[in-house]
């Protein structure tokens, strides 16, 4: 099964651009973020035209997460954080197969220091109470989305630039993301890359795909339970190439 997350950065605008990679790439399992669609709007009908069957949580202008399967079911549906009052549509759950899926898209925060940095704190620790849940009832469990954070200092372009201070790098989202990992999590990517310098995100302004100073912020994370089923993992730079293309390119595991 090829898993994969992209934040498509308006779905009204890359629609095009997802069904040709939807056709390229051919991946079993899809995690959408910013889709940027109320629910009426969402194209289910031409995904579906796609091979893709679709469920998805949305609002307008901003945010937006669904999941996508090709050739499966999708099952057992939950939008939002159980719990957590917050009308920001960023998070999505579903079980495809035996695989249960969880999309996220975590919140930016700014800056270190302001009140959307506190939220984005105070949402990461509720997504933890969640994902504890969800290991407990679902042992397969594969947690996707564009994470607003940087792993590690092999993540970023810079690592002077993107330091404790930087709003993706800080030391507290850092930990925040180690407590996710310590559930019993591991980066699909790292499972089978060591290397740095290889990014999913790059800013629009100043070459910056070209010169690659990106960030990996886009992230595949497993349980115990897949982890030796993880063959392969990576970045598909492709859709980044095209034109009026995402800022972020696809993340993707293959379980065997």
């Amino acid at each position: 099964m090829k898993i994969a997350s992209w934040n498509v950065n308006s779905l009204n605008v890359r629609l095009p651009q997802l069904q040709q990679w939807l056709a390229d790439f051919a991946p079993d399992v899809v995690g959408l973020q910013e889709t940027k669609l109320e629910d009426h709007r969402f194209p289910d009908d031409a995904l579906l035209e796609a091979g893709y069957r679709s469920v998805f949580h949305g609002q307008k202008t901003y945010n937006g997460v669904a999941i996508l399967a090709r050739e499966r079911s999708i099952a057992d549906v939950q939008v939002a954080i159980p719990g957590f009052d917050d009308p920001q549509a960023r998070a999505i759950a579903a079980s495809v197969g035996d695989v249960r899926i969880v999309n996220l898209y975590v919140v930016n925060g700014q800056d270190v220091g302001t009140d959307k940095y506190a939220y984005k704190l105070r949402w990461l620790e509720a997504v933890h109470g969640w994902l504890a849940d969800e290991l407990r009832r679902h042992p397969k469990l594969v947690v996707l989305g564009d994470f607003n954070i940087a792993p590690d200092d092999r993540d970023v372009h810079d690592p002077a630039t993107w330091n404790d201070g930087h709003i993706l790098t800080s030391t507290a989202e850092r930990d925040a993301l180690q407590r996710l990992l310590a559930l019993g999590l591991h980066d699909g990517f790292r499972l089978h890359n060591d290397e740095g310098g290889i990014f999913s995100w790059w800013d629009y302004r100043q070459a910056a795909f070209r010169r690659n100073l990106g960030l990996r912020i886009d992230l595949t994370l497993v349980s115990d339970a897949l982890r030796d089923a993880t063959v392969a993992s990576g970045i598909d730079r492709n859709p980044r190439q095209w034109e009026r293309p995402s800022d972020h390119a696809p993340a993707f595991i293959e379980l065997g």
